[in-house]
């Protein structure tokens, strides 16, 4: 094992606000993490420094071998792979599928500030056909279902083989049928033996896919625990961590949580 995301004693303020506090965190290359909590809790911006997007306060942040503050941020950010609400904002309404995919190549918003090859052609039509979105591959970006933005997304965090993967909330506004399919997706990629290590943001144990193997449960920014999810996700551990009595169950390889009375 390798470590890929290594937090060490982090720490994040906005103004009087403590989002993050003392996150020790790490990440092997065999790994694919959950991180759950509630709103608030500081998850979006756990994974804003994870993906070398938000600097700490304070506290240490290595990723992919690299120590943030002693690195070229832009170019290690193109090692990280990040899809988020708030990055899908930041696309331009217009801009294809297909574009969206294949600038994922340099890490960029649009495709006319990098020169691309054929290799990068094949390589964007691939991944769009991996997670079934060939098909809307020359449609605008806006015009896309939410399922179909969120797959787009997904295929491109994988563009440039990245050495580790973010995913925000990936199912957030998704129908049962869209999040299913979305969570089987990702589920197939955990389970790739050649895939990058992944972390995955969400609210729901019914949204962790298959072939997960860790959580981190986030509470007031503070790690309230963390370990292999067989072990670590207990009734007591979510009760505690979400303020409310939960029971844990597990069918198969899904998880689920109901409120214990």
């Amino acid at each position: 094992m390798s470590v890929v995301l290594r937090l060490t004693g982090v720490r994040l303020r906005r103004g009087e606000r403590t989002v993050l506090a003392d996150v020790d965190w790490v990440v092997h290359d065999d790994q694919r993490w959950v991180v759950l909590g509630r709103n608030g809790s500081g998850k979006t911006s756990l994974v804003r420094v994870a993906a070398l997007y938000q600097h700490p306060t304070a506290g240490t942040v290595e990723v992919l071998g690299e120590t943030l503050g002693r690195t070229d941020v832009r170019r290690l950010r193109t090692r990280v792979g990040l899809a988020s609400a708030g990055f899908a904002d930041l696309l331009r309404p217009t801009i294809s599928a297909f574009d969206v995919v294949r600038c994922g190549r340099h890490g960029a918003l649009e495709p006319w500030w990098h020169t691309y090859d054929d290799a990068d052609r094949d390589r964007a039509e691939q991944l769009l056909e991996r997670f079934a979105v060939d098909h809307v591959a020359g449609q605008a970006f806006a015009t896309l279902s939410s399922g179909e933005r969120q797959r787009v997304q997904l295929a491109r965090t994988l563009m440039n083989d990245p050495g580790l993967v973010l995913l925000d909330e990936p199912t957030a506004g998704l129908d049962l049928v869209g999040r299913e399919e979305l969570v089987g997706a990702l589920g197939a990629l955990a389970d790739d033996p050649g895939a990058a290590p992944l972390v995955l943001v969400t609210h729901h144990l019914e949204e962790i896919p298959p072939a997960f193997t860790h959580v981190l449960l986030l509470a007031e920014g503070r790690v309230h625990a963390a370990g292999p999810l067989a072990t670590t996700l207990t009734d007591d551990a979510l009760s505690s961590c979400f303020g409310i009595p939960l029971a844990v169950t597990r069918r198969g390889e899904r998880w689920a949580a109901t409120l214990r009375r």
